[in-house]
């Protein structure tokens, strides 16, 4: 059964039952220290407007609101492993026996919290054999940097239950194109190659038909791609860190089952909104 739970995560994942999630995918706050929001504009034309539109026409930009003006959250604290660790204890205990957990961070925090899942996964070290790849979502959009190289990537950690017995579907993941495709011939650039670690894609478009206005959105490729993947239809598909709901549409639009999980009240709107479903509470 389909779920949206409205409510403090760990208190939602205490209530559920052990091995009963075949995949965890999650994009917990990034401890960045700033409060995050989603800007909103509107282009009107104006013959001395900062931007130039198709046939020469001039417009001007205006901005009408940010999505997080009043339900936003500021993304900061004083102890952030020590706020991730029990809800990723209770991840752990809910991972089917060939069950495994994306942990989507930035490249600030990844190297805490790789520590940490390490000793979460397994005593004495052995939850480094449960690491399975350090992913590298690459994009080249937003601001960029006068002093250092622009930060352009997010840092993806997979880990499974059983280092050795896990679900991986590769024929099910989408292809991507060669980047030389002269140097493999025609036949396999036309039918193009399973990603590596490194997965370029852009990110979700101000104007693009995937935007829902949450501040923090991923798209939908990428969930999908992990969906497809990392579980077999009939699975039940969990992120305690919901937002927008992208994992929830993934999961459903491949016949996964989902129960997404978020205490703010407006990203409770969005994905009930975007999936057609009431959050009960917690």
């Amino acid at each position: 059964m389909n779920r949206i739970v409205h409510g403090d995560n760990l208190e939602a994942l205490r209530g559920m039952a052990s091995g009963s999630a075949a995949l965890i995918y999650i994009d917990p706050p990034f401890n960045t220290g700033r409060r995050q929001t989603r800007l909103r504009i509107k282009t009107v034309q104006d013959e001395a407007g900062d931007r130039v539109g198709f046939g020469g026409r001039r417009y001007r930009t205006e901005r009408v609101g940010s999505a997080g003006d009043k339900a936003g959250y500021a993304d900061q604290f004083d102890d952030f492993l020590g706020f991730l660790r029990p809800r990723l204890v209770e991840a752990h205990r809910l991972l089917t026996e060939t069950g495994s957990l994306f942990f989507h961070i930035d490249p600030r925090e990844v190297h805490y919290c790789k520590v940490m899942l390490d000793g979460i996964f397994g005593a004495n070290g052995s939850g480094r054999e449960c690491f399975q790849n350090e992913i590298i979502w690459a994009y080249d959009y937003g601001a960029r940097a006068t002093k250092r190289w622009p930060a352009k990537h997010d840092n993806i950690l997979w880990y499974t239950r059983d280092p050795e017995r896990y679900t991986f579907n590769l024929g099910e993941s989408d292809r991507i194109a060669y980047m030389a495709p002269e140097l493999v011939g025609a036949e396999k650039a036309a039918r193009g190659k399973t990603p590596t670690d490194v997965w370029w894609h852009t990110i979700v478009a101000t104007n693009g038909k995937e935007k829902t206005g949450y501040a923090t959105q991923k798209p939908m490729g990428i969930l999908e791609r992990i969906v497809r993947v990392h579980s077999n239809p009939g699975d039940l598909v969990l992120d305690f860190f919901a937002g927008s709901g992208t994992t929830g549409e993934a999961a459903a639009k491949h016949g996964r089952a989902f129960c997404l999980v978020d205490e703010s009240d407006e990203a409770v709107a969005v994905m009930e909104k975007r999936l057609g479903i009431k959050a009960e509470k917690v």
